[in-house]
């Protein structure tokens, strides 16, 4: 891979990490693994990525914005909280279904970074509580609704929701369970809003 340019090759090594860490383990993910997976060889990775730190830290970056790009609903006008908050859950959750392996291995890099770099752990979690935070506000405003408790308490039991919808379809990949559980959340969120004076 020689004169493969150098976004190519993260893009590939952030691929086989994924690779790598779903199907046995980040204990399993040692650079040089990573790069057989990858087809690469060890000054290749080196020259995309500083460390593995590095690789992990844009690794999450790059499936945030894919999950933040699920979930933003497709249109806006006519639609009712509900509903919005409804197509925001599916979104997630066609994501997950698209591919479960990514969802278990950022799982398990959460469980890494909690034990090993808590400040990576927060930096996620802040950044989903971001996530929340705008589809929130946008699904209100649109829909003519104020919430009744602090937007950032409605962000994280949508966080809860999410985090335990995605557990217990991995566990079981019970498609219509998850589909009615999306529903349900939905309206419990929505009743946490009012029309707008």
């Amino acid at each position: 891979m020689a004169h493969t340019p150098v976004e190519e090759r993260r893009k590939a090594l952030i691929a086989a990490t994924l690779r790598v860490i779903s199907a046995r383990g980040l204990s399993s993910a040692s650079t040089r693994t990573i790069v057989a997976e990858a087809g690469m060889s060890l000054a290749s990775f080196h020259y995309a990525f500083t460390s593995r730190d590095e690789l992990i830290d844009v690794l999450i970056t790059e499936v945030l914005a894919k999950e933040e790009k699920a979930i933003a609903p497709a249109e806006l006008v006519g639609r009712s909280l509900t509903e919005l908050l409804t197509e925001g859950l599916s979104g997630y959750l066609a994501h997950l279904r698209s591919d479960p392996s990514r969802e278990q291995a950022m799982l398990e890099l959460t469980q890494h970074a909690l034990r090993e770099r808590p400040e990576l752990a927060r930096q996620q979690y802040a950044e989903y509580t971001r996530m929340a935070v705008a589809m929130l506000e946008l699904a209100a405003t649109h829909t003519g609704h104020e919430w009744s408790v602090p937007v950032p308490v409605a962000a994280r039991l949508l966080l809860t929701m999410t985090d335990g919808l995605t557990m217990t379809w991995l566990v079981d990949r019970d498609d219509a369970l998850a589909e009615d559980v999306v529903r349900a959340a939905a309206q419990a969120v929505a009743s946490l809003a009012h029309p707008a004076a």
